[in-house]
């Protein structure tokens, strides 16, 4: 019975820290604003007529100010082995900020990344309830620890290009969070788009083998975007992961906590997401023998709280 809430633990584990991380552009060699490297964003030839009209998607953001959204993720994790079935279900709500501390004369943005609340929840099968609310909380449930260490204090310090490429990244506070190559912001492709015109961003996904510690394997797999439509100023973003054929439902059991499908609408004129809404329900089959079964629903939601005070009425970020 360990074995399954085991495994259960440090899938909650890291879905934990891929939330708390700075949300929704993956590391990459630095190159200059507006310059794809030859494998980050790409674009295939021929897929709208020249004479549709095209959008030029670019980060936008004013000097000082700081950057709210709401952040809401679900997930349930249903396993099966040896007849066995255990569930484990996952809830946060996080309130996220950035304060942009500088924007180049060429496009570049720097901001400050931190969490100010969380309120958590986590239910395995046969346990009792684990509930963790920073704000009215004072001292974390064993588990939540790193979580609470990182709410109020700067964790990051990100520098993107209009295109949200990620430049740099400096920690600062960040206790446990590491992003393992986590997007920072949606990646927007190099050149307009037209409705209808794909663009695919690779991310590179270390996998475990066989169970063993430090015996992984780097597997890529692509996000593809896609505009919808325009409406009002808004562009309606499509977005599906798509994996590299995998045999091995071991490993495909690991991917699948990686994949996102859902829509993103970005604001062209404000230069920024307005909200993001991802669903998933995928099932692996023998991942862990012939009679086993990993069932994973996740749901993640992102919404911009519109009203952003000017950084003069802003609490100080804690350094």
């Amino acid at each position: 019975m360990s074995r399954y809430f085991g495994f259960l633990v440090a899938v909650l584990g890291l879905l934990l820290a891929l939330r708390l991380a700075p949300t929704l552009a993956a590391d990459a060699p630095n190159t200059d604003a507006g310059k794809a490297a030859p494998s980050d964003v790409s674009l295939p030839d021929d897929t709208t007529p020249s004479d549709a009209e095209k959008h030029l998607l670019r980060y936008r953001f004013r000097l000082g100010e700081v950057v709210r959204s709401k952040v809401v993720q679900q997930t349930k994790i249903e396993t099966t082995i040896a007849g066995s079935t255990q569930a484990a279900e996952m809830t946060s709500i996080s309130t996220k900020a950035w304060r942009v501390t500088n924007v180049a004369d060429d496009g570049r943005i720097t901001f400050d990344t931190m969490i100010e609340a969380v309120d958590m929840r986590q239910q395995m099968s046969g346990r009792q309830e684990v509930r963790y609310n920073s704000k009215t909380d004072p001292k974390p449930p064993p588990g939540y620890e790193s979580a609470a260490a990182s709410v109020g204090k700067l964790l990051t310090t990100i520098t993107i290009d209009p295109t949200g490429k990620l430049l740099r990244r400096e920690k600062k506070n960040q206790v446990g969070v590491d992003n393992l190559n986590t997007q920072i912001v949606v990646p927007l492709p190099q050149e307009p788009v037209a409705v209808g015109e794909p663009w695919s961003v690779p991310l590179d996904v270390a996998v475990s083998l066989d169970g063993i510690p430090g015996n992984t394997k780097t597997l890529t797999v692509k996000n593809r975007y896609q505009v919808e439509k325009v409406e009002n100023g808004v562009a309606f973003i499509s977005v599906q992961t798509v994996l590299p054929p995998v045999n091995d439902p071991r490993i495909r059991a690991q991917l699948i906590q990686r994949m996102t499908k859902g829509t993103i609408r970005f604001d062209i004129n404000a230069g920024r997401v307005l909200s993001q809404h991802t669903d998933l329900d995928e099932q692996v089959i023998g991942f862990s023998g012939p009679n086993s079964s990993l069932q994973y629903v996740g749901r993640f939601s992102e919404e911009l709280i519109a009203d952003n005070p000017q950084a003069s009425g802003e609490r100080a970020l804690k350094r």
